[in-house]
This record gives structure tokens, sequence and C-alpha cells, in this order.
């Protein structure tokens, strides 16, 4: 708890400089971090936190467009297009092309998606409370809002 940059990367203390109040660079690194937690505790069948998180957010959401799940969580389209065949493969991932529009995509899960998604659920929610353990609830809640505001997430 409550590691700095030097203890986390190396046992020799590293000069930052600007790159210290870089938003970018700090959460980039942060990032890394929650990356790194979802590897460790979750990563059931080899899946990415951004492979989770877009079956997560199809299963709150049947029957969403591809394209406003690759808007929403910032994934290119060609990139989504290869998510979306690996979830299909993977029998995660129902697509749907609607009969009267033959350029949109919509996704939902299937049984084993669902199932899949509900099986681990709690280890997913729960990578939550660890991201928040070098912080004090309000700044975690604050980091949050300013968070949300700054990518546009705002409510």
């Amino acid at each position: 708890m409550g590691q700095s940059a030097g203890d986390i990367l190396d046992s020799e203390r590293v000069e930052l400089g600007e790159l210290s109040s870089s938003l970018g660079f700090l959460l980039r690194v942060a990032q890394l971090q929650a990356f790194d937690a979802f590897f460790n505790r979750l990563a059931p069948d080899g899946l990415k936190p951004g492979e989770f998180t877009m079956l997560w957010v199809v299963g709150l959401n049947p029957g969403l467009r591809q394209g406003t799940v690759a808007r929403t969580l910032a994934i290119k389209p060609a990139h989504m297009t290869k998510l979306v065949q690996r979830m299909v493969d993977a029998g995660y991932l129902l697509r749907k092309t609607p009969d009267n529009d033959r350029r949109s995509v919509h996704l939902s899960l299937t049984d084993k998606g669902q199932e899949f998604v509900a099986s681990n659920r709690d280890a997913f929610l729960s990578l939550h409370g660890d991201e928040r353990a070098t912080l004090t609830p309000e700044e975690a809640d604050h980091l949050v809002t300013l968070l949300r505001r700054f990518t546009g997430f705002e409510d």
C-alpha cells in the first residue's frame, strides 16, 4: 500500500521530471497496473480486460449496435470487428444484422456468454475494490468523479 513509482518499477529511484504531472502518462501507468491486477486475479480463459469489458457492456445492453459499443469503449472499428469475431468464435457473442439495415450489426450474449459473464462477475467487480486500496474512500470517489468528467462519462 502506498508504493511509489520507484518502489513498483525498481529499487532505484527514477526521476520523471514533468512526466510526474502528465495526465496521459499517469493514466497509462494506472491502466497498466489495473490490467496487471486483472491478469493476475481474473483473466478467465486468457481473456483481456477489454474483451471482458465488451462482454459486460453487451450483457447490460443486449441488441446494442456494434458501432455504439465500439465508440463507447473507445475501440477502433477495425479492432472491434476482430474482437467481435473472436467472441463469436468463442461462443460468447451473437451478431445479428437486421433485415432493414444490412450495414448495422447488433450484439448480444449467447447463453454461454451470459453464463461466462455471470460466473466471473464477482471477481471482475472485486477488482474495483483493489483499485481503491491506496486511496481513502473520499479520494477514490473524487478521482472517479474527475475521471468521469475527463472522459466525458459524466451523468
